[in-house]
C-alpha cells in the first residue's frame, strides 16, 4: 500500500508478549505505509520498533486479583495517561493488544472520542465469562483473534471479527544453529540442558523462580551432568534476577534477548504458564508447566474458568499433553520428578514431542503480523 497521507497509530500493550506482538505488527505496517507514526504504552520491543513510548508498561505487568489491587494506583495512572494521549493526539486508530480489562476501559474511552479501535488477541471468552463478547462488541470496531475457534463467539453476536493466526508462529525462529548457540552460551553440547522460564512479570519471578531453583538443585543430585539455562525476559530487572540466583548452589547460565536460541538447545524446560508455553511447543521441546497465584486469585479462577487446562498447548490439543503443576502441586519435588521422567524415559519424551508437533500443525503456517498489518491499514480508509 502506498500513500502520502500521514497517519498516526496509538498502541496499548500491557505485558511482555503484547509488547512483542505490537512491535512486530508496527514493523509490518511500516513496510506497507512508510509515512506512519505510532505512540502509546508498551515496553522495550515497541520502542526498538520505532513506537514512541509514552508509558512504560513494565510497571503494571501484573496478573491476579491481589496483584491488581496492590498496583491499582499505578494502573489507574497508566489509564489516565493513555486517555490523555488519545484526547491530545487524536490518532487515526487505536490498537489494543491483549491486556484485556485495561484495554477494554481504554477502548470505551476511545469510542467516545470517535477513535477507531482494533482489538488484537481476544479475551479467553471460551474459558470464562462468555458474556464479555457483547460488552467488547460495544467498544471496538473489530476484534482480531489468534485461534480459529474464537471467531464463532463474535460472529454469533454479529461483531466484526477476523482470524489472523497466532503471532508466535512467525516470530519463534532461532537465529543461531544449535551447535553455534551452545558454543556462544559456553555450554557443553554433550551434556543435557534444562531450561528455566519463570515468567516475564515480577510477581511470577517471586513466586516461581525459588521453586524452580530448588527443583534444579534436586535434579542435579540425581543427574550431576545437567546444565541449566535461563532466558531473561526484557521486562525483568537484572538485580531482581540476581537476588535469587546468588542464593542458589546450582550454576544457572543467564542469556538475554535470545529466547528461541536458548529454548532450542534445551532437552526439557520448566516454565510458567503463558505465551512461553506455546513458544516452547512450536520448537518441539518437552516441558512441564508450573504456576502459582495469590490464593484468592486461584480460587476465583477455579470458580470462573470453565476449561480444565491453563497451558496453551493443552488447551489447543484438547487434552493434557504437558503436565501442569498448579498452586500446591507446584513444588520443587513435583517439578523435579516430572523433569527427571522426561530426561530418563525416551518413550515418554518422544510422545510429548509428537503431541507438540500436532499443536504446531494446528496453529497453521503463520503470517499473523502481516494479516494484522493489512487489517489495521484497511481500517484507516
Amino acid at each position: 500500500m502506498s500513500s502520502t497521507k500521514p497517519l498516526k497509530i496509538a498502541f496499548s500493550a500491557g505485558e511482555s508478549s503484547g509488547d512483542q506482538h505490537a512491535a512486530h505488527l508496527f514493523l509490518e505496517m511500516k513496510k506497507r505505509h512508510a509515512d506512519l507514526s505510532a505512540c502509546g504504552m508498551g515496553g522495550v520491543k515497541m520502542a526498538e520498533a520505532g513506537i514512541s513510548i509514552q508509558y512504560d508498561s513494565t510497571q503494571i505487568a501484573v496478573i491476579g486479583v491481589i496483584e491488581v489491587i496492590k498496583h491499582y494506583p499505578e494502573i489507574r495512572r497508566a489509564l489516565k495517561a493513555m486517555q490523555r494521549l488519545l484526547r491530545e493526539q487524536q490518532p487515526d486508530l487505536l490498537i489494543c493488544v491483549d491486556y484485556k480489562e485495561f484495554n477494554f476501559k481504554l477502548a470505551r474511552f476511545a469510542k467516545r472520542l470517535g477513535v477507531k479501535v482494533l482489538f488484537y488477541v481476544s479475551p479467553q471468552v471460551w474459558a470464562w465469562r462468555a458474556g464479555r463478547v457483547k460488552q467488547y462488541g460495544k467498544v471496538i470496531d473489530r476484534m482480531a483473534v489468534i485461534f480459529p475457534f474464537e471467531t464463532a463467539y463474535y460472529e454469533a453476536e454479529n461483531i466484526p471479527v477476523s482470524y489472523v493466526g497466532h503471532p508466535s508462529v512467525d516470530k519463534v525462529h532461532p537465529q543461531l544453529t544449535k551447535m553455534v548457540a551452545f558454543v556462544q552460551f559456553g555450554l557443553d553440547a554433550q551434556r543435557p540442558l534444562v531450561g528455566l522460564l519463570p515468567g516475564s512479570r515480577v510477581n511470577e519471578i517471586k513466586r516461581m523462580l525459588p521453586v524452580m531453583l530448588a527443583a534444579a538443585e534436586k535434579l542435579q543430585v540425581n543427574l550431576p551432568s545437567l546444565q541449566f539455562i535461563l532466558p531473561q525476559a526484557s521486562s525483568i530487572d537484572d538485580d531482581l534476577l540476581a537476588s535469587y540466583l546468588h542464593q542458589s548452589p546450582v550454576k544457572i547460565t543467564v542469556i538475554k534477548n535470545q529466547p528461541y536460541d536458548v529454548m532450542q538447545c534445551c532437552d526439557v524446560i520448566m516454565t510458567a504458564s503463558g505465551t512461553a508455553t506455546l513458544e516452547i511447543a512450536l520448537l518441539g521441546v518437552p516441558m512441564v508447566i508450573g504456576y502459582k497465584l495469590a490464593w484468592i486469585t486461584y480460587w476465583l479462577g477455579r470458580w470462573l474458568v470453565k476449561t480444565p487446562f491453563i497451558g496453551l498447548p493443552n488447551i489447543i490439543a484438547g487434552q493434557r499433553i504437558v503436565k501442569e503443576l498448579i498452586q500446591r502441586e507446584a513444588t520443587a519435588n513435583n517439578l523435579a520428578e516430572e523433569l527427571l521422567r522426561i530426561l530418563t524415559d525416551p518413550a515418554y519424551a518422544l510422545q510429548m514431542r509428537e503431541n507438540l508437533a500436532d499443536v504446531k500443525q494446528k496453529l497453521g503456517r503463520g503470517g499473523a503480523s502481516k494479516k494484522m498489518a493489512e487489517l489495521a491499514l484497511a481500517m484507516l480508509y
